[in-house]
């Protein structure tokens, strides 16, 4: 049997980490068996449903290295696909009318409440006489179309996260709801379990590799299939991912949307790297620092956990600075360029570019480290208080004024590390004073701190600016 896995957002909102690390899971195991890895758009929800999050969606799982091997199947465009199987359900007696007003299942909910039972419906209209039926649709009702569930069913199959799983039909909530209210001679919107199994048996699913929130609904699905005497997938279910205190992620952590890691400064390599090892362990000899297309062929539910998996940024930071770290200046300056643009912060030339970030990549752990760290070649730093101590000392402006009418003899603003070395020398000699008091005072004086990265560097490349000169000259 050929692999075809799917993934199924629903375009409600952005694409989130959960579902981006369950297309992960879905498109390595394809990978690993190559088979197909499919997407399709559950979009039934009219209301929430939006253009602007399909395209969030498409964007995010490409720029994390994930492609599908076929169009996406748009759920919404198979209406009528679902009504049609709705129809053969009540016409093999699997399913039927219900015309139980919301009143009424609010009273019977109060009352299951005040008993202390679990909610479920208790299947009232199960077995309408014709005569019933005819007098509910006289007093302008209109009814669900509800699944018939055995409370004595047991379900069982065989997950290949989890191992044996059994469920009973007693603890589903009785029969289930499987198409919105309308009048009784037509069939209001399917819902979800009934469309899931009508896509996937369409598409063809053999495996469908989803969260464990999802359990009941694949027993409640494997009743769907074998009413229709269609083939089940396998099923794989896999562990939630939760924030530190231990509760499942969600937006009150944070960000939680792949399109947000990325505005953040987190790489697509990382991201992918990191969403894996969020349930999956590696196996030994392999390191956690990979590219996905490298693991795929390694890839196996036997070491995925059962156990739900805690998001950690310590650990995503260090792989993003991993990976960032291992780039080219000029890899860097592409990532980097049209953030400096949108800052009209303009490079003389790509080899500056890639020199700056040469010096200043070993500091960073986003992408956006970088804007702050090239700000002061571009923007009159503001001075720390370490920079305004330094810059105080009398020593300092005769340090400055020294080194400022010798860049002034120069014929070219520019200098080379030869010619600033040279430099500090001799302001260390003339001015009588410790090398390394004439480094921080240039230091203060060109970024108005006493850190930063290396300074023979820096203010190479500020002097490619003339920035250097102006900056000296104010604390003269």
């Amino acid at each position: 049997m050929k692999v075809r896995v799917r993934l199924a957002p629903s375009p409600t909102g952005t694409l989130h980490l959960g579902t981006a690390r369950t297309a992960l899971f879905n498109w390595l195991f394809a990978k690993k068996e190559g088979g197909s890895f499919l997407l399709r758009i559950e979009d039934t929800d009219f209301e929430r449903s939006k253009e602007e999050y399909i395209k969030n969606i498409y964007d995010g799982l490409q720029w994390l290295g994930i492609d599908w091997n076929e169009s996406p199947v748009i759920q919404s465009k198979r209406v009528n696909e679902h009504k049609a199987i709705i129809k053969t359900l009540i016409d093999k007696g699997f399913a039927y009318r219900c015309y139980a007003s919301e009143s009424e299942l609010e009273e019977m909910r109060e009352t299951q409440k005040e008993n202390g039972l679990a909610p479920r419906y208790d299947n009232r209209h199960r077995f309408l006489t014709p005569e019933q039926e005819s007098n509910f649709i006289n007093e302008g009702r209109n009814p669900v179309i509800r699944f018939k569930i055995n409370d004595q069913k047991l379900i069982s199959w065989n997950d290949l996260i989890r191992g044996e799983m059994t469920w009973s039909g007693k603890d589903l909530g009785g029969d289930m709801v499987i198409a919105r209210r309308a009048p009784a001679d037509s069939i209001g919107d399917p819902l979800y379990n009934l469309v899931v199994v009508a896509d996937d048996s369409a598409m063809k699913i053999s495996h469908v590799i989803r969260g464990e929130d999802h359990i009941a609904n694949t027993a409640k699905q494997i009743l769907l299939y074998e009413a229709l005497d269609l083939n089940i997938p396998t099923f794989a279910h896999t562990p939630l991912i939760l924030n530190s205190e231990g509760k499942k992620l969600s937006k009150r952590d944070g960000v939680t949307s792949i399109s947000e890691f990325k505005e953040m400064g987190y790489t697509s390599e990382a991201m992918a790297n990191y969403m894996t090892l969020l349930g999956w362990a590696v196996p030994e000899g392999t390191n956690e620092r990979f590219k996905i297309s490298e693991i795929s062929s390694v890839f196996s539910f036997e070491k995925v956990n059962k156990a739900s998996a805690k998001f950690d940024w310590d650990k995503l930071n260090w792989l993003n600075s991993q990976v960032i770290h291992e780039m080219s200046p000029k890899k860097l300056l592409n990532y980097l360029d049209p953030l400096f643009k949108k800052n009209e912060w303009n490079i003389p030339s790509q080899e500056w570019g890639e020199n700056l970030l040469d010096l200043i990549a070993p500091s960073m752990i986003l992408i956006n480290d970088g804007v702050d760290q090239a700000k002061p070649f571009f923007e009159e730093p503001t001075l720390n208080p370490d920079g305004k101590k330094q810059l105080e000392l009398k020593e300092t402006k005769v340090i400055l004024k020294f080194i400022l009418e010798n860049l002034k003899k120069s014929d070219s603003p520019i200098i080379n590390e030869e010619k600033a070395h040279d430099l500090l020398n001799q302001a260390t000699k003339i001015c009588e004073v410790k090398k390394g008091l004439v480094m921080k005072s240039l230091r203060a004086a060109l970024f108005g701190t006493l850190n930063g990265p290396d300074l023979i560097k820096s203010w190479v490349l500020l002097s490619r600016l003339s920035k250097d000169r102006p900056r000296i000259s104010r604390f003269i």
